[in-house]
């Protein structure tokens, strides 16, 4: 167990920082699980509409350092190529 104040403190933030850490976690993993339903359930305007959203969150769980940068680029293209395909051809 911790015993100076410096190491208190920091067991402290350490559980704030997990808790906020997970809870963007399971919102990113909800939101791209969303869209892979919307995408095998053909769903094309669906899926089209929740692109964005799923992207921006993408970026942000990016940015928060929650993934990598190149994980992040590679969940938008599979997304997005699985989104293309199901828009009419045209």
């Amino acid at each position: 167990m911790a015993n100076t104040f410096s190491a208190l403190k920091r067991v402290r933030q350490t559980q704030r920082r997990t808790e906020i850490n997970r809870r963007n976690k399971a919102r990113l993993r909800h939101q791209i699980r969303t869209l892979r339903r919307l995408v095998a359930a053909n769903d094309g305007a669906g899926a089209t509409a929740a692109l964005p959203r799923t992207f921006s969150i993408i970026d942000r769980s990016a940015k928060l350092g929650l993934i990598k940068m190149n994980t992040a680029a590679r969940y938008k293209s599979k997304l997005h190529a699985r989104v293309k395909a199901l828009a009419p051809a045209g």
